[in-house]
């Protein structure tokens, strides 16, 4: 029996989602929608109940079985500037939504890097004969290409 899943990405702007159906066997993943939520302008607590309410509703009407969500990770880039501290409130609402209504996990680009296959994300990304061979279905856009390795990393794990 398939599973649902849905991968997600926030930004200070936005949630980028992968919706897939994962295959019992080890076929490629099905994507079934590749597209953003956009975070609405004015009042940012009132965009966040939102895109809550609107990350919570798509996961219970399409009967989503499993969230995996890219996690924060460290830059060492100096002081954390006002768009990424935004992106980190995106980043948890889209958790909290998400683990209201099934399972969640976070996993790092750099993680995904270190334990699957034998090539970095963005090697992974840029390749297109990888995408032909793990999904079918919609075309992902590029942007979204890795959200969806999260799925694929965490399909393998």
């Amino acid at each position: 029996m398939t599973k649902r899943w849905l991968g997600l990405s926030a930004s200070k702007d936005g949630v980028t989602f992968v919706d897939v159906e994962v295959p019992d066997d080890d076929g490629p993943m099905t994507v079934l929608a590749d597209d953003t939520w956009k975070v609405q302008k004015g009042d940012r607590g009132e965009a966040y109940s939102f895109l809550y309410q609107q990350c919570s509703d798509y996961i219970s009407e399409n009967s989503i079985d499993h969230v995996v969500v890219k996690a924060s990770a460290v830059t060492g880039k100096g002081a954390a500037k006002l768009g990424m501290l935004h992106s980190a409130e995106v980043r948890g609402v889209i958790i909290a939504a998400a683990a209201s209504v099934c399972s969640v996990k976070q996993l790092t680009k750099g993680a995904v890097s270190r334990t699957y296959g034998e090539r970095n994300v963005d090697d992974y990304v840029e390749d297109d004969s990888f995408w032909d061979a793990h999904t079918t279905g919609g075309k992902l856009r590029k942007g979204s290409r890795e959200v969806a390795m999260l799925l694929v990393a965490a399909r393998d794990a």
